[in-house]
């Protein structure tokens, strides 16, 4: 689960609606698109609040930032079906969301985690609205097998018990470990309202996709399009070496940021940004 390392918004963002062909968008947004737009897609269980760190550095590096909720995502409404949440439904929102943006120059797309497999697979459906595509903290294929074991637990948690999401939140919790450094309580009370505004259908379906996501790399390496691959030091989803051999067959850029683990973006924010902002300029000179 990212943790954002703030809740509020820097001065210059705004946080407003994305209307798009599929519907409507929580999104976060900060900056001016000199260099270009990047669009920030976020992770399981997770929400644009994860990139909140991230925005105003990137529009100090001259960025137009957009992090969006996906649909049944925390702020963005979504439909009590599981249908709806297939990957290639959530491939198909992030195109309708990339068109709604209007991008004035390149766009860049980010996707975390599960987000980085929803950027894929948008990609390989079309990659013609963007510019490069960043995979952070996302590897080739569904999770280590002891992350599969933990998520299937979820998934049959909220299967069964899909209308009491309070109660699997408080035993999600009861499972920290007993050295975990406390949340904030205004974080604390962040993600659990997070949880709670997020359809258990979205998270039923997007759950299965991580623990099933067959190994894409090939396809993805044959679309023509710039590629970074970003994550931190260590990495409990997928192992940091599995992320370096990925890089190696899409032929990526690759950075890996320290002083952070899983989520980067939330963890050491000004070097990923310089990261990200550095690889996107690089584009402009080959």
């Amino acid at each position: 689960m990212s943790k954002p390392p703030r809740l509020t918004l820097p001065p210059a963002a705004r946080a407003y609606r994305l209307t798009t062909s599929r519907g409507e968008f929580a999104v976060h947004e900060a900056g001016e698109p000199v260099h270009g737009t990047a669009l920030l897609v976020p992770g399981f269980t997770g929400s644009k609040e994860d990139f909140i760190a991230l925005l105003e550095p990137l529009a100090a590096a001259g960025f137009r930032a957009v992090a969006v909720d996906g649909r049944g995502q925390h702020e963005s409404p979504g439909p009590r079906e599981e249908s709806a949440y297939e990957l290639h439904e959530l491939a198909l929102d992030l195109l309708a969301q990339a068109r709604a943006l209007d991008a004035r120059g390149p766009l860049h797309l980010v996707g975390h985690s599960l987000g980085g497999l929803v950027s894929r697979a948008a990609v390989l459906r079309d990659a013609s609205p963007f510019a490069s595509l960043t995979l952070m903290s996302s590897g080739p294929a569904a999770i280590t097998e002891e992350q599969q074991a933990r998520t299937k637990l979820l998934v049959a948690a909220l299967e069964a018990m899909r209308d009491d999401m309070p109660a699997i939140w408080e035993a999600m919790r009861a499972q920290d470990p007993a050295d975990a450094v406390p949340d904030s309580p205004e974080l604390a009370a962040f993600l659990r309202d997070r949880w709670l505004a997020t359809v258990p259908e979205q998270l039923i379906t997007t759950g299965r996709v991580l623990v099933s996501e067959p190994d894409r790399v090939a396809e993805l390496a044959a679309v023509p399009l710039p590629k970074l691959v970003l994550s931190g030091v260590v990495d409990y989803a997928w192992p940091v070496p599995l992320m370096d051999e990925m890089a190696v067959r899409l032929g990526a850029s690759r950075v890996v940021v320290e002083g952070a683990e899983h989520s980067p973006n939330a963890e050491n924010p000004q070097v990923t940004a310089a990261s990200l902002a550095a690889f996107w300029r690089s584009l402009t000179t080959q």
